[in-house]
């Protein structure tokens, strides 16, 4: 059978950074809860926040709108929308104004043709197809390793683009929050110890998409010893 003892390794090894995964996106939802109890002493919602600091930047051309789902906070590059949840659109607190800021970050990237967005952009119709044909490649692969072992060459190549396509997500992420708590210090939006609970929640939204980079790579190295291996 194809991977065999080999295969149990990497299950534990995927299991075991899909553990940190999930410890990560759990922490993540304490500190936004944490937060989101922790009141902006201006009383700016979060949509006021995203319309104020799209102002300051000089962006008229792009709207905030309220979105749908729980942590659901997005920047729509082609339809020019920050998209806030409820929780982050009408909440007036920490959490709401981190959020807020982070998703305007994109749209302040978007507006200075940011390199690593526009790479990230550009890149997406390909990691659509790869995402798709992921599970169907793997899965031949398996069925199929003695008759056809070059099929893991196509796997290996559908995992290379969605790995480049997470780690190229990470520059991306890190920048947006970077350029938010700029703002957010500067303009005096969050003080002191609002600052550092923004900052603090807005790392730990970082820290799920490093996760994800870094299973993404040993699954993709993984793949990459296997045909190796075999030749």
């Amino acid at each position: 059978m194809f991977f065999s003892g080999d295969y149990m390794l990497f299950m534990i090894v995927t299991g075991a950074l899909s553990l940190v995964g999930a410890f990560v996106s759990n922490r993540l939802k304490s500190k936004f809860n944490y937060y989101s109890q922790v009141g902006l002493s201006n009383g700016m919602s979060g949509q006021q926040v995203a319309e104020a600091m799209l102002r300051h930047y000089n962006i008229g051309d792009v709207q905030v709108v309220e979105g749908q789902g729980f942590l659901s906070d997005h920047y729509n590059p082609a339809t020019k929308t920050v998209a806030l949840s409820p929780e982050v659109y009408r909440g007036r607190s920490v959490a709401a104004a981190a959020v807020a800021a982070h998703e305007c970050g994109h749209a302040v990237q978007h507006d200075t043709a940011y390199s690593m967005l526009q790479l990230r952009s550009k890149m997406v119709p390909a990691v659509k197809v790869a995402t798709g044909a992921q599970q169907f490649l793997l899965m031949g692969a398996l069925v199929l390793a003695g008759s056809f072992p070059q099929l893991l060459l196509l796997v290996i190549g559908a995992f290379i683009v969605t790995t480049a396509f997470s780690f190229v997500t990470l520059p991306v992420e890190f920048d947006a929050s970077k350029r938010a708590l700029v703002w957010l210090d500067e303009t005096g939006i969050t003080r002191g110890s609002e600052y550092e609970g923004a900052k603090d929640a807005l790392w730990w939204a970082a820290m799920t998409y490093v996760a994800a980079a870094l299973s993404a790579l040993v699954t993709l190295l993984f793949l990459i010893w296997r045909y190796t291996s075999r030749q």
